[in-house]
C-alpha cells in the first residue's frame, strides 16, 4: 500500500517522494491514493487564500496564487493532457490521427490559445471567490481526482499501451470499489460542510459542484468514445482540468444567483 501511495504522488505531483521502481506490483492501488494529491492541493489552496486574504487589500494576488498553485504542485501533468487533447480535438481528423496528435510532443496553435483562455478564466473566476467558497473549491480537487481514477479503471481504453492503460491493467479489482467508497465519502463531506457552513446556500454550493462534476464526467466519456475510441492519459488530464474549471464556474454562478435572489 505504501508503495502505491508513493507511486501516486510520484506520478501525479512534484512532491518529493522516496525512489521506487515503477512496476505493476507497486501501482496496484495507486489510483486509490490519487485523490490524496487533491487533498494536498485543496489544503494548500485554502491555506494560501486564508493567509493572503489577511494582508492583500484586493483579490488579485490570491487569484494569481490559486491559479498557478495546482500547476506547481502537479508539475502540469494534467494541463499537458488538456493541451494535447485540445490540439487533437481541434484537428477534426480521423480517430487514428487524433491519437497520433496526442503523442506529438509539439504544441499546436489551438493548445496555446485554449491554454491562455483556461488560465485567464481561472484567474477571473478565482477573483470572485471569497472565504465561504474557497472550501468548496478545495474539495473540488479531491472530487475531480476520484472521478478521474474511476474513469481509469472503469472506462474503455483507446489503446493498450501507455501509462494509463498499464495503470488500469495493474490495478486490483478492489480499486473500483474503493474509489466508489471514496466518492460517497467525498459527496457526504461536501454536503455536510455545505450545511454546517451556511445552511441552505452552502447546500446549494455543494449540490451544484456535485452536478457539475458528474456532467463533466459524462461529457468526457462521450468525447473520448466518439472521437478517440476510448480514454487515454491525455484525455484523463483533459477531464481533470475541465472538471475543476467547471466546479469553479458553478461556484461563482451560484454566488451571483444567491446575491441576486
Amino acid at each position: 500500500m505504501f508503495k502505491s501511495l508513493v507511486a501516486a504522488f510520484s506520478t501525479y505531483s512534484k512532491i518529493p517522494m522516496p525512489h521506487m521502481e515503477w512496476d505493476e506490483k507497486n501501482i496496484k492501488y495507486s489510483m486509490c491514493f490519487f485523490p490524496l494529491v487533491g487533498v494536498v492541493i485543496g489544503f494548500a489552496s485554502w491555506l494560501s487564500y486564508s493567509v493572503l486574504a489577511l494582508f492583500c487589500p484586493s483579490n488579485v494576488l490570491p487569484s494569481v496564487v490559486l491559479t498557478v498553485l495546482p500547476l506547481v504542485i502537479t508539475g502540469g501533468i494534467h494541463m499537458d493532457g488538456f493541451l494535447d487533447t485540445i490540439d487533437a480535438k481541434s484537428s477534426y481528423r480521423s480517430t487514428e490521427e487524433r491519437l497520433r496528435i496526442l503523442k506529438d510532443p509539439n504544441t499546436g496553435a489551438f493548445a496555446v490559445i485554449y491554454g491562455m483562455i483556461y488560465m485567464l478564466l481561472s484567474f477571473g473566476l478565482f477573483s470572485e471567490i471569497r472565504a465561504l467558497q474557497i472550501v468548496f473549491v478545495a474539495m473540488g480537487y479531491v472530487y475531480s481526482r476520484i472521478l478521474s481514477g474511476l474513469s481509469v479503471v472503469a472506462l474503455r481504453k483507446a489503446k493498450r499501451d501507455g501509462m494509463l492503460a498499464k495503470t488500469a491493467d495493474a490495478s486490483d479489482k478492489k480499486v473500483k470499489w474503493i474509489l466508489l467508497i471514496e466518492l460517497i465519502l467525498c459527496l457526504a463531506a461536501w454536503l455536510i460542510i455545505g450545511a454546517a457552513q451556511a445552511g441552505e446556500p452552502g447546500i446549494i454550493y455543494a449540490a451544484a459542484c456535485v452536478v457539475a462534476g458528474l456532467l463533466t464526467f459524462f461529457y468526457y466519456r462521450y468525447v473520448a468514445y466518439k472521437w478517440f475510441g476510448g480514454i487515454t492519459g491525455d484525455l484523463a488530464g483533459y477531464f481533470l482540468q475541465v472538471c475543476e474549471l467547471m466546479i469553479l464556474l458553478v461556484i461563482v454562478a451560484v454566488k451571483f444567483l444567491i446575491m441576486l435572489s
